[in-house]
């Protein structure tokens, strides 16, 4: 009896290990962009921080939705740039800003689609040119450039266009930094695992990204 019970215990064991090897039924990864140099990101439930696995709050969604509004219209200002600056260096910054923040409007559309939330409020429009859209009841998150500073960009070129550029940025990236204030200030919201960590990356490189800005208006001003 006593060796068929440490045979049994054995076989227990070993298929115990194997049970544990096995990947978790919902740890399907999310890959999230990495900061400009930064390489990408694969977010599952045991490798982000956070409070718990949870469903996303109202808050979270609006959050998610309302930034793909936002980083499409700095992608939009990016845009401006061709024909209007000849400064090689705000262009290439200008590049690394549209790159990184199309990666994150495509990761956020990504986690609102696996979680089957609506990519935006407003149904298909958020992955809209919002360029002639001065007349409509859009919504505007904090620190996005009005209808009537987009059209004063859009009309400037040489160093008019690096100034308003340059200032118009600042502001645009302080207020995504204020987004993400807002939501974790809002009780029970900001603690999905995956939204913590994008969240806490948006908020470094804008965060730099701002520095690097204000150093070269100060260059501009000279």
């Amino acid at each position: 009896m006593s060796l068929r019970f440490s045979l049994v215990a054995a076989a227990l064991l070993l298929a115990g290990a194997a049970f544990g090897q096995q990947p978790a039924q919902n740890s399907v990864p999310l890959i999230m962009p990495g900061a400009p140099g930064k390489p990408d990101k694969v977010l599952t439930p045991a490798t982000t921080v956070g409070t718990g696995q949870q469903g996303p709050t109202e808050s979270d969604v609006k959050f998610m939705q309302g930034m793909i509004m936002h980083h499409n219209q700095a992608v939009e200002m990016v845009a401006l740039m061709q024909g209007r600056t000849t400064n090689a260096h705000l262009m290439e910054f200008g590049k690394r800003i549209s790159i990184s923040q199309t990666d994150e409007v495509n990761y956020m559309k990504r986690w609102l689609t696996n979680r089957n939330k609506p990519i935006s409020e407003m149904g298909d429009m958020a992955g809209m040119d919002m360029s002639g859209m001065a007349g409509m009841a859009m919504p505007m998150m904090p620190g996005m450039l009005t209808p009537q500073q987009m059209d004063e960009l859009r009309k400037a070129k040489g160093p008019d266009f690096d100034r308003l550029f340059l200032t118009g940025m600042i502001q645009h990236h302080t207020g995504a930094l204020t987004m993400v204030k807002d939501l974790f200030d809002t009780p029970n919201a900001g603690q999905d695992p995956q939204l913590f960590d994008f969240t806490a990356d948006v908020s470094v490189t804008q965060e730099g990204e701002i520095a690097a800005m204000q150093d070269m208006l100060a260059k501009e001003k000279k």
